[in-house]
Order: structure tokens, then C-alpha cells, then sequence
């Protein structure tokens, strides 16, 4: 081994102690360090029984550095190795990867671009978690896009252009800028005027079962080599409504033989006689089909990174035709898989909910049986407890299952400290109470003092939960009250002696007065639960999170005469 290639030995194996160190936050290791060491540099393995002897040296002169000495001499080797481990770093920082080529951008540009055909299921939420927790990390920008250019198939609900708004605020995140794609109808005529121009599209009167023969067999429609002139003129009839629906459609001209058939001169315009909803856009017959209107606006709002379903890879080939035609940037591209939710029986999907709201089986979007962002606001589930979860789904281009147990955790982290206790008693037993104080005393939360106690007048009578009623002559403890005995008679008072619970086991159960509590309904997933909760609870405002004592959290709806109303929110 001469002495050039001994120095190089020691160089790469410096480089690589430095960062096995900094990594691990400890000293080097020569056998940590021998596998990378010995792959990136194959020509070092003829010289096997001499290199852990060389690195054995680098390695203590780097154990003997102290941390910020080995990251400036790990910057002064090897720059782009210092980068990597930072990047590593930030990567165990947050569960999201770092956005592709960030650097290179001087603001990172993301969109969100729902079709608002109706307000959002759970699912859609982690798009706008997931561009939401970028751009608050890059600093970045993000743009609500409304893809709106179906109004047929995919025919948009009006007020769901708002409702959808206000889901993403909800989630904790305000857009940047918001866009309907239906406003932009004659930015999406010029460009494709301005391709047709170039010989990059034309117009074709094929019916579509003829057009997929030929293209699947690699053939060339008839109405390929249309001139650009008779392509405008034929085009302009299309934007002025004199074709039909299946009549005309433009087609972008890409290879008529390219492997994938699905990229062969596909449609970037089409024509539909159903009328937008929106009557701003209702005049309009000739549409830009997804892939043609959301190439063009990607690249004039300078979307950088766009986020979409591994099942969507087609889009970016088909828009990167686009982007060759104008010579223009595509941006970074980042796939991942479906969400799978479990506990709902509901199938996550718009036209699935929309469709049992219309035959009345759920009594709207808010309906605590939907799987739908409003549904879980009103039953209390915080918006940023989503997000955690969705978060933590990572970018995986595989398909990934969120168990609601996730969500129900995050939450329950949230609320419950602020959520004060009381008690609620299902379809309750009255039994009467013998001998005993007039009234319990519980805490309003058994871990800040300070909130003090609620009074629960007993009333001469009590109501227990059916399962709660004990064999006759057993001890039970109202919680807040003290130990009774039941009896022929009712509840005999024993007294308030807790080594009754922490010594004998007595089981520890809640009440509400037979007289003066309060009607209460709680909406649940499985139906509505009808009972009483004790008279202080009229006293929360809608919107408090409390917690019903051994049942759960529900958020509070609404306080009548009549009743008081609940959404019952998890365990």
C-alpha cells in the first residue's frame, strides 16, 4: 500500500467515523464503520487485512473530538455527506420525509385540489394535513385549487366550495390562495389554442369505442393530421357550443405507439351539454378534462411539489406531454396510497354519503354515523388530533390503515384536562335512600382541585344504571356521596369510609338524583342513547367537552326545556 492510497484511506475513513459518531451521538466504532466504508470504495478490499488497522487510528483521533469540532471537520471533508446527515436528522425530527430538491426552490408551492362534489370524509383530510405541516415547515404556500370542470359526472355542490374551506381551517390550516378551475375557462382556451398552434393537438370526431380500438392496436385516428387552421376552426366551434356531448373532443398528440395506451393521444378537451351549477361557468359547454386543466394551472400558479395517489401516476406522464409542448418545468411529484379507516359501516365515499343523506338513512353530513370531517367536529374531535394521525401515516406509496383509535387518542390528550365531569345515567333504576346526607359532592375533575366540586341533590331517591344494581345485602360506592347498602328497602347509608373501595373492593359506580335531573339524548354512531345526567350540567355551554364518568367524552349540542343534547365523542 504506497502512501497516496494509505492518506486516501485515511480521508474516507475519517469521513465516515465523523459521521458514524455524529449519527450516534457517541464515539466512532471501527466495526461500524468497515461495511460503509469498504462500499463505497470497492478498490479498498483487496487491502482488507490492513484497513481496520488505518481506521482503528482515524477512529480514536475522532473519539477524542468533541461534537462541534467533528461536524465542522465532517463540512470541511465531505459537504454533501454533512448535508445527508442533516437531512437524517430532520428526518427523525418529523415523521414526513423532506420535500424532494426543496433547496432549489425559492418557496416551496403546494395544492390541495378537491373536486367539490360535496364537504370532505375523514379521508381527505390528509392531503391538507399533509401540505398544511409543509408549508408551515418551509415557510411555503398553499394553494386550495376546486377542480371543478366536470359538471356532470363529478357535478359540484355549491355550497360545498365553502364547507370544504372551512374543513381545511378546521384541520388548523389557512390557505394561501383559493381558485375555482371554472373561472378560468379562457386561460385554458388559449393554451390549447396556442398547442394546436404548434401541431400538438387536434380534433376528433371519432366515437370513443372507435378511437380506443385503433389507439389500442397503435393506429392513428383519421383526424391526426387535420391542419392546425382546420384544428382552430373546429376547436373555436367547440368553445362556442356547436357540438353535442361525444361529438368533438380535442386530443393532445403525444405517440400513437407508446408502450402504455392509456398516454396515446389522450383528451384534453371535451363536450358537455349539462349546464355548471355555478353561474358564472353555466354558458360554458367545452371542458378541459383533469389532466389538460390541471397541467396548465400547476404550472401558471408555480406549484412545485404536487402530491397525488400511486393509482394517478398516469396524470404526471400525460401532463409532462403538455409540459414538453410549452418547454416547461414539471414539478417535483410525490405518490402515496389510499387511507383504509375502519369503525364505520359507511363506506368512505362522497357519492355513498351524499346518496344515503338523499334517501334519508343519515340525517346529513354532520350525522355522527358519517364517516365525514363534520361529523367528528360536532361529536368534539379536535382538528389537530387528525392531523397527528394523518401525519403519522408517512408517505408511504402503499396502502395504509388509520384505526379511529389513533384519532380517539390524540384527542383524548386534548380535551381531558379541560373537560369537566359529570355523571350521566342511561335509561336509570330508581332506588330509594335510606338515612343518608342530601347531596354528593364530586369534583368537577379529579385532577385540578381548584374547578371545586359539583352538588348532586340525592332527593330521597337515586338513579343507577341497570347493570349497577348489586345483589341484595352488597355495598356499592356513589361516587361523590359515600357507601350504601342495598336492601329490600333501597340504599341503607353506611358511611364514608374509602377503605371500603381500596381495601373491600366495593365497586364504585355513578347517579343522578330519581328527581330534578336532566333529560339528556347523545347522539352516538350506533344510535341515539336517551338517559339523565345531574342537574349542574345545564350549566356547560355548547361546545364544552366534558366527560360522562365511565362512558366517555361528549361534546355538549344544545340545552332545551325539553332536553339537553350531546355528541358522544369516544372513550
Amino acid at each position: 500500500m504506497d502512501a497516496d492510497f494509505k492518506a486516501r484511506v485515511k480521508a474516507e475513513a475519517e469521513k465516515h467515523a465523523l459521521f458514524n459518531a455524529l449519527k450516534h451521538e457517541s464515539d466512532p466504532d471501527v466495526g461500524a464503520i468497515m461495511g460503509p466504508l469498504m462500499g463505497d470504495n470497492p478498490d479498498f478490499r483487496p487491502h482488507g487485512g490492513e484497513i481496520p488497522g488505518i481506521a482503528g487510528q482515524i477512529v480514536g483521533k475522532v473519539a477524542a473530538m468533541d461534537a462541534d469540532s467533528r461536524r465542522d471537520r465532517l463540512e470541511e471533508l465531505d459537504p454533501e455527506l454533512a448535508a445527508e446527515l442533516d437531512a437524517e436528522e430532520e428526518e427523525d425530527e418529523h415523521t414526513l420525509p423532506s420535500l424532494p430538491n426543496a433547496d432549489a426552490y425559492e418557496e416551496i408551492r403546494m395544492r390541495a385540489a378537491p373536486n367539490p362534489n360535496g364537504p370532505w370524509h375523514l379521508g381527505h383530510a390528509r392531503m391538507p394535513s399533509v401540505i398544511g405541516t409543509y408549508k408551515e415547515r418551509y415557510d411555503g404556500h398553499f394553494i386550495v385549487r376546486f377542480d371543478d370542470t366536470d359538471p356532470e359526472t363529478k357535478r359540484p355542490d355549491l355550497a360545498a366550495y365553502d364547507l370544504i374551506v372551512d374543513d381545511i381551517e378546521y384541520l388548523g390550516f389557512e390557505p394561501d390562495e383559493v381558485l375555482r378551475a371554472s373561472d378560468r375557462l379562457e386561460t385554458y382556451y388559449e393554451y390549447a389554442r396556442e398547442l394546436i398552434e404548434m401541431g400538438g393537438a387536434y380534433t376528433c370526431d371519432l366515437p370513443g369505442a372507435e378511437f380506443s380500438e385503433l389507439k389500442n392496436s397503435g393506429k392513428p385516428s383519421p383526424n391526426r393530421d387535420k391542419d392546425s387552421e382546420t384544428v382552430l376552426e373546429e376547436f373555436e366551434a367547440m368553445v362556442n357550443g356547436e357540438y353535442h356531448s361525444g361529438e368533438m373532443v380535442l386530443r393532445v398528440k403525444t405517440d400513437i405507439t407508446h408502450k402504455n395506451p392509456a398516454l396515446r393521444d389522450w383528451v384534453g378537451f371535451r363536450m358537455i351539454d349539462t349546464p355548471h351549477p355555478r353561474e358564472e361557468a353555466a354558458d360554458y359547454r367545452c371542458w378541459p378534462m383533469l389532466d389538460f386543466q390541471s397541467g396548465i394551472d400547476d404550472h401558471l400558479t408555480g406549484v412545485t411539489h404536487i402530491i397525488r395517489g400511486i393509482d394517478l401516476q398516469d396524470s404526471a406522464k400525460r401532463q409532462r406531454f403538455l409540459y414538453d409542448y410549452f418547454d416547461w418545468e414539471y414539478p417535483e411529484v410525490l405518490h402515496w396510497g389510499h387511507v383504509q379507516l375502519d369503525a364505520y359501516d359507511v363506506k368512505i365515499s362522497t357519492s355513498t354519503i351524499k346518496q344515503l343523506i338523499e334517501d334519508g338513512e343519515l340525517d346529513g353530513w354532520d350525522d355522527p354515523r358519517a364517516p365525514t370531517l363534520r361529523s367528528v367536529r360536532r361529536r368534539g374531535i379536535r382538528g389537530d388530533a387528525i392531523v397527528e394521525s394523518m401525519i403519522g401515516l408517512g408517505m408511504s406509496t402503499s396502502d395504509v390503515d388509520l384505526a379511529m383509535s389513533s384519532i380517539y387518542a390524540n384527542n383524548r390528550e386534548l380535551v381531558d384536562d379541560t373537560a369537566n365531569r359529570y355523571f350521566f345515567v342511561r335509561d336509570g333504576v330508581s332506588v330509594p335512600v335510606i338515612e343518608g346526607p342530601q347531596a354528593g359532592h364530586p369534583p368537577l375533575h379529579p385532577d385540578h382541585d381548584d374547578r371545586g366540586t359539583r352538588t348532586i341533590p340525592v332527593s330521597d331517591a337515586v338513579l343507577i344504571e341497570q347493570d349497577d344494581v348489586p345483589a341484595l345485602d352488597d355495598r356499592v360506592w356513589l361516587k361523590g356521596y359515600g357507601c350504601v347498602r342495598y336492601t329490600d328497602d333501597g340504599f341503607v347509608y353506611v358511611g364514608e369510609d374509602i377503605s371500603a373501595v381500596r381495601e373491600d373492593g366495593v365497586a364504585v359506580i355513578h347517579w343522578t338524583p330519581d328527581n330534578g335531573s336532566v333529560p339528556v339524548r347523545m347522539r352516538t354512531a350506533d344510535g341515539d342513547v336517551t338517559g339523565h345526567a345531574e342537574p349542574e350540567f345545564t350549566e356547560t355551554s355548547v361546545d364544552d367537552i366534558v366527560q360522562f364518568e365511565r362512558i366517555g367524552f361528549a361534546r355538549v349540542d344544545t340545552h332545551t326545556d325539553e332536553e339537553s343534547v350531546t355528541y358522544y365523542t369516544h372513550p
